[in-house]
C-alpha cells in the first residue's frame, strides 16, 4: 500500500472516530434527564468523571473531558437530593469571554474543564492552555489562556485551527 493512502486511511479514521464520540455524547445525553436522572445514571452513561467539584449548596459537578480529540468538555451537576440538575457543555464563547486577565488556573479549570494541551514557554514565563472547540457550523478552533508565572491570566483568545503539516 502507498503512503499516501495509508495517511488518506488514518485520517478517514480519525474522523470516524471523533463523529463516533460526538454521537455517543449525543446519545447519552438524550438518555438522561434533568430532576430525573440519578448520579449513578450518569456514571453508567459517562464513566467516571475527570474530576468532582463540590458546591456551595451540596451540590457536585462532575468533569467529563472530551480533550484532546474531542471539541466538547462536560460539567454535569448532581443536585444534593441525588439528581441531575444540569448538564452543560462548557467549551463555548459565552464562557471563553469569562476568563479574564487575572483569573487563576485553577478557576479557568472549574469554568472549562481540562485542556486538550498546556505548553510551558520558560524564557517568556508563560504556559499557554489549549482546548479544541468547534464555531457553528463547523469550523475547528483553539482557545488559548496564557498565565503568567504567578499562575494567573495574562491573556486569553481563539484562532482557527490550522491543517495538521502547516
Amino acid at each position: 500500500m502507498n503512503p499516501l493512502t495509508r495517511i488518506t486511511g488514518a485520517l478517514a479514521a480519525g474522523a470516524l472516530a471523533l463523529m463516533s464520540l460526538a454521537g455517543c455524547d449525543d446519545q447519552r445525553i438524550r438518555e438522561l434527564e434533568e430532576d430525573v436522572s440519578t448520579e449513578q445514571d450518569v456514571r453508567a452513561r459517562f464513566g467516571e468523571p475527570e474530576r468532582i467539584w463540590p458546591e456551595p449548596d451540596g451540590s457536585q459537578t462532575l468533569e467529563y473531558n472530551r480533550q484532546p480529540a474531542g471539541h466538547r468538555n462536560y460539567m454535569i451537576t448532581i443536585g444534593p437530593g441525588g439528581k441531575m440538575t444540569a448538564l452543560r457543555q462548557v467549551l463555548a464563547p459565552h464562557n471563553f469571554e469569562k476568563v479574564q486577565p487575572g483569573m487563576d488556573e485553577l478557576a479557568v479549570r472549574r469554568l472549562l474543564g481540562k485542556p486538550a494541551k498546556r505548553m510551558t514557554f520558560d524564557l517568556k514565563q508563560e504556559t499557554d492552555w489549549d482546548w479544541n472547540w468547534i464555531d457553528p457550523p463547523n469550523r475547528e478552533m483553539i482557545f488559548t489562556a496564557t498565565f503568567g508565572p504567578d499562575g494567573r491570566v495574562k491573556r486569553s483568545g481563539s484562532v482557527e485551527k490550522l491543517p495538521e503539516g502547516r
